[in-house]
């Protein structure tokens, strides 16, 4: 599908960003040992390399570091309304890069997508009620819906194919066998993080189907569409293929892993049903937070400006995650799939020797390498390795791994 920008402009309250190079030094980030990184604060003191939380290590593009210059140089940092522009830019962007055109008046600022689907599990039934999840998965849509009192439906992702182009996939006879008729609502991660997996046409629209049939909600986070690495497999919104299915679904999305700003706390729900979108403010109010300003002012500075740093970014981490998979190929006890967007790859430790695979956490991290324990995925015997870091310091986490298995 062509992109059709917004044909009516407002008036930004920052001028668009004049990239002076056309190239971006990916392979010397700032040294974070001595910041506030909750990442590199979890190995401060220790010869360990940090390859756990989903944040990188890339400074933000220098257009979202330009914008919140001059917001910051106006002074004030009094309560923020949406402005005109900054949707613009959403509206433009999910145009640009998704063949996707929203109306504005369907997005609902958040602090985060964490409280994004936290609010959808409260408008899934009534306590009591169920919601349905593919595991493994983000964590914490396996605590959402003890938080509001609702049951957790957990139906586990098969692997399909043969190494090394296996592929982790939703098994939909079980999904729908699990799914009973108090399952009101079904919390889908695409891209699917922690696998990597970018969903296809014809699986999200038997998802879709399956949700029809069922009459559940849908919340879709969407958080890593922005970072598809293999082209072969475009990041599709669930709520873009039929009106039937956008009815009922949340759309959850962000700048935060895209353009690596997490920190300044700023997402967005987009619901195109007026009714939907109601319960979903109405549940937000008095228990989430606003947005903050500065948040809100990168969100416009990425969308509108940095497009180019995004393009970039994804051509270092494709690389990136191919230094993974040569790797982790020599690796005897350990296997991993392709990754279609993301900057995460999944591990398979399961054939490790007996005393490391017990607690294959500890056991890296005792040779200098900290990643996620899959346990906290849903999945034992799994580990999550962030690469999205300098190549430098994937290779040396990659060697300090054979080394260990060695």
């Amino acid at each position: 599908m062509p992109c059709q920008m917004p044909t009516e402009q407002s008036q930004s309250c920052a001028p668009a960003y004049n990239p002076q190079m056309t190239s971006y030094d990916f392979d010397s980030p700032p040294d974070r040992r001595n910041s506030h990184s909750v990442k590199w604060q979890r190995v401060a003191g220790r010869d360990v390399l940090p390859m756990w939380v989903a944040d990188m290590d890339f400074a933000a593009p220098p257009a979202v570091l330009a914008a919140m210059r001059q917001e910051l140089e106006h002074g004030v940092m009094g309560y923020p309304a949406p402005w005109p522009s900054l949707l613009d830019a959403v509206v433009g962007g999910l145009q640009r890069d998704h063949g996707w055109r929203i109306d504005p008046d369907w997005i609902v600022l958040l602090p985060g997508v964490v409280s994004g689907f936290n609010l959808a599990c409260l408008l899934a039934g009534s306590p009591g009620d169920a919601v349905a999840t593919l595991t493994p998965v983000y964590p914490p849509f396996l605590s959402a819906p003890d938080n509001t009192r609702r049951q957790l439906i957990r139906s586990d992702m098969v692997l399909e194919g043969s190494a090394p182009a296996q592929r982790w996939v939703c098994n939909f006879d079980d999904l729908a066998a699990r799914c009973t008729p108090e399952t009101r609502l079904l919390i889908l991660c695409n891209p699917h993080n922690p696998v990597g997996r970018s969903y296809s046409r014809e699986e999200l629209l038997r998802l879709g189907a399956l949700a029809i049939e069922r009459d559940m909600l849908i919340c879709s986070d969407e958080i890593h569409c922005g970072l598809v690495l293999n082209p072969d497999t475009p990041h599709i919104p669930l709520a873009s293929l039929d009106d039937d299915i956008a009815r009922r679904t949340i759309t959850l999305m962000a700048p935060s892993k895209t353009w690596n700003i997490p920190g300044l706390s700023s997402a967005f729900a987009i619901i195109s049903d007026a009714k939907l979108r109601r319960r979903f403010e109405r549940a937000a109010d008095g228990l989430i937070p606003h947005t903050n300003v500065m948040g809100l002012v990168a969100t416009e500075a990425a969308y509108r400006d940095a497009n180019e740093w995004r393009l970039a970014l994804i051509e270092y981490l494709r690389a990136n995650a191919q230094h993974v998979a040569q790797a982790v190929s020599a690796m005897p006890g350990v296997c991993t799939t392709p990754v279609d967007a993301t900057y995460l790859a999944w591990l398979d430790c399961r054939e490790l020797a007996q005393e490391k695979k017990e607690n294959p956490v500890a056991f890296f991290e005792a040779h200098g390498v900290l990643l996620s324990d899959g346990r906290e995925f849903g999945a034992p015997g799994f580990l999550r390795l962030n690469f999205g870091c300098s190549r430098s310091t994937l290779d040396e986490a990659l060697k300090r791994m054979r080394q260990a298995i060695a």
